[in-house]
């Protein structure tokens, strides 16, 4: 393998390890992307029952429960 040759090959081999090292960080991205998704369903969920239960105080204290 001549001098020429030898650098291709780690060329090669540098970009393959760059393509992996960037599909990983990739994959790594999306898990916090859909993990922060799903925190944030479950906080709206949450606020949406807390209001719920709010609106039924108000309407228990207030004597309009229809």
């Amino acid at each position: 393998m001549n001098n020429s040759q030898s650098a291709e090959y780690q060329a090669g081999q540098a970009k393959a390890h760059a393509q992996e090292k960037a599909g990983q960080l990739k994959d790594q991205a999306s898990s916090a992307a859909q993990s922060a998704q799903d925190s944030m369903q479950q906080a709206g969920q949450q606020m949406k029952e807390k209001a719920q239960d709010a609106t039924e105080a108000v309407k228990n204290a207030t004597g309009t429960n229809n």
